[in-house]
């Protein structure tokens, strides 16, 4: 595949829609600094962004692929394509969300022995209050990584519309929550709800057999 060709193909079709990069980065929940890769040839969009991409801009799959116009129907190599990458970022976004458990665990245990040494050896106050500090630090920075993980893997779900979208790490930092559930505003319904942490679903499998 020419990355180029296909990068100068959206952006083509983007300006036929009277988009920005920034509009059609909003419209697929992403930062404008992506579709930016893809315009200059950097790298494909995700499988699921594929599909979004080629509804937005009207075009086919096969378009997509070719990086221009044709009357072509799309292949079937072009959809094992999106398949196989499609299922590779369901795996590696399932083993993001591990990690932000393990790490979220590990700091827990951290803080914890550094509060318990701290209580319970004889030890001047000003090393006490450096342990626990350093304890709490630990943690503050682990969470701020884990919540980075949660907000980057996989998608919020909005409960009214079922629009599927990454948020900005400030939105899913400040939105109260119920472990992976955060309440937020929907980008496309503009409806508060709380919102679950899914992966891309079967059914984006489905649909691209289907094209």
């Amino acid at each position: 595949m020419d990355l180029l060709k296909i990068g100068k193909f959206i952006q083509r079709k983007r300006k036929e829609k009277s988009l920005t990069q920034a509009e059609l980065a909003e419209a697929l929940g992403l930062t404008d600094r992506a579709v930016s890769k893809w315009e200059n040839g950097v790298c494909l969009p995700d499988a699921d962004n594929i599909f979004e991409l080629c509804k937005l801009l009207d075009m086919s799959i096969s378009d997509f692929f070719n990086g221009e116009e044709t009357m072509e129907k799309t292949t079937d190599n072009n959809r094992e394509i999106m398949i196989d990458l499609l299922k590779q970022k369901q795996q590696s976004e399932k083993r993001l969300l591990n990690i932000e458990i393990v790490l979220g665990i590990m700091s827990l245990v951290v803080m914890f022995f550094c509060i318990i040494i701290a209580a319970l050896l004889e030890m001047p106050v000003w090393t006490r209050i450096l342990i626990i500090a350093f304890g709490f630090a630990v943690f503050i920075v682990a969470m701020a990584f884990a919540l980075r993980i949660e907000q980057k893997a996989g998608y919020y779900e909005c409960a009214k519309c079922h629009h599927k979208y990454v948020p900005t790490y400030g939105k899913v930092l400040m939105a109260p929550h119920v472990n992976r559930t955060r309440y937020m505003k929907c980008p496309c319904c503009n409806e508060r709800s709380w919102q679950k942490k899914v992966l891309s679903s079967e059914e984006d499998v489905e649909n691209i057999k289907t094209i």
